[in-house]
């Protein structure tokens, strides 16, 4: 399953890297999330509770970040198990490019599933996907908003004086499947809309 996507933030490139690398506001922007902690270097423990079609679950799972180019890019490689409903893992690459609005978060993952929720059918799987990719960027925005009000206020202001409302921002887009973190993240996010994973 492949999902690649794109977001337009008001925030400068630095502040988003600083955002997608701490736990609190990833647990506050992953969806059915209740815990993200560092566990080694570079490493993150998660819970969080997902349900697609019938099958609700309580899925633990582990993120590892690695080819860490600060404030640019990483690579996520994620695991996550949720006992008989099934188990996810792949791995995410997700970039910030800066640019005269702020910057643009974008990423590309791969990944796969198991157990009970493969069995859910592709179309489902990729429609929760998709639901849990946007809530996630949209919860991270809100957040950026409350924690940089400035960079928004200025924006919307430049949006105004060039005759046009806040531009329309590129939510995930699914190409034959699926979607983390981190999102993480989103992560990220994103990732988890796997099924369980971001960062």
């Amino acid at each position: 399953m492949d999902m690649q996507g794109s977001r337009q933030l008001a925030i400068t490139q630095q502040q988003a890297w600083d955002a997608l690398n701490d736990p609190s506001v990833l647990k506050t922007c992953i969806p059915g999330c209740d815990k993200v902690e560092a566990s080694g270097e570079n490493q993150f423990s998660i819970g969080m509770a997902l349900k697609i079609g019938p099958v609700a679950a309580k899925f633990t799972g582990k993120i590892t970040l690695s080819d860490i180019a600060p404030p640019h890019s990483y690579t996520i490689s994620f695991e996550g198990q949720g006992g008989p409903a099934g188990f996810g893992k792949g791995n995410a690459k997700v970039q910030l490019t800066p640019n005269d609005r702020g910057c643009e978060l974008s990423y590309s993952v791969q990944a796969s599933v198991g157990g009970k929720i493969a069995q859910m059918g592709q179309r489902l799987i990729d429609g929760v996907a998709k639901s849990m990719a946007e809530d996630f960027f949209k919860r991270f925005d809100d957040e950026m908003q409350k924690q940089h009000p400035g960079a928004y206020a200025a924006q919307a202001v430049a949006d105004s004086l060039a005759g046009g409302g806040p531009t329309e921002v590129a939510g995930a887009e699914a190409s034959g499947g699926m979607p983390t973190w981190v999102w993480v993240l989103g992560a990220a996010v994103v990732v988890i809309a796997a099924i369980a994973l971001s960062r």
